[in-house]
């Protein structure tokens, strides 16, 4: 089995309002979070560092994640990527991050580059494990080529309609966890009519069923983002959400496909 890694996480990403999340962070570990997400582009590592300092919860008993290496920043030059890392260190608050992503296999990315800087941190132990993010199987193989720590999670969108079976099938195959962002598809879970009907049969919500189906997957971790007190620790709670085989089955059956990220230039394209 991958290892040990909180199986929900709290995302932290959003575009505006970056200051919320000193308080975000905070509740969520204080609801029982043990897995913070963020990364370089998000422009909150103070704020998650915030939070994190300003919970009553040590440290030790958080796995924080960041990514860095997002198509033009940094790069592409190793000491570009370590001054980079150095300064999330820095805004995080930690010696430590338990987790580093590269964000994007495409721009500035260069493998050997990129991961020559993050084992030499996974060395230093300022990196306890090294991931990817958005990284199909063809890149995949070649990151588990050129790094020297193993390869310890992929990061990519995952939810009922887009399920990435191939993924998570890699996964399972090569001993790593599959990270699920927009786990709620945005939102869009709440107009599934299975969704729905699951979720009203166990009297919870589509968001609970939609986590719950993930987590009920081998290898499969999820990040959702949540900024409300409620929501938090309803997320939370869909570790508790036991689905049987026929619900899982509807589930796995949605023939919707549809991926909210999507860019030019993402391996898929």
């Amino acid at each position: 089995m991958a290892g040990n890694l909180p199986r929900v996480g709290l995302g932290t990403y959003s575009e505006t309002n970056r200051e919320q999340w000193v308080e975000c962070v905070k509740t969520a570990l204080e609801a029982g979070y043990r897995h913070i997400d963020t990364a370089q582009v998000y422009g909150n590592e103070e704020y998650v560092g915030e939070g994190i300092a300003r919970s009553d919860v040590p440290r030790e008993e958080v796995f924080l994640a960041t990514k860095t290496v997002h198509v033009d920043v940094p790069g592409p030059t190793q000491t570009e990527i370590v001054e980079s890392v150095e300064e999330s260190l820095e805004k995080l608050r930690t010696e430590y991050v338990d987790l580093l992503y590269v964000h994007w296999p495409a721009g500035c990315y260069e493998p050997e580059t990129t991961f020559g800087a993050f084992d030499d941190f996974h060395r230093e132990g300022l990196v306890r494990n090294v991931g990817v993010s958005n990284f199909e199987p063809e890149t995949l193989e070649e990151a588990r080529e050129m790094s020297e720590a193993p390869i310890f999670a992929n990061q990519v969108e995952c939810h009922p309609f887009c399920q990435q079976a191939e993924l998570r099938e890699y996964a399972v195959e090569h001993d790593h966890w599959l990270v699920a962002y927009c786990p709620l598809a945005r939102g869009e879970v709440f107009d599934d009519p299975v969704l729905g009907e699951i979720a009203e049969d166990h009297g919870t919500t589509e968001a609970q069923v939609s986590l719950a189906w993930l987590l009920s997957k081998e290898n499969v971790a999820v990040v959702p983002r949540s900024t409300g007190e409620r929501h938090i620790r309803e997320n939370l709670a869909a570790r508790d959400l036991d689905l049987n085989d026929e619900e899982i089955e509807r589930i796995d059956g949605i023939e919707r496909e549809h991926r909210l990220i999507d860019r030019d230039y993402a391996p898929w394209n």
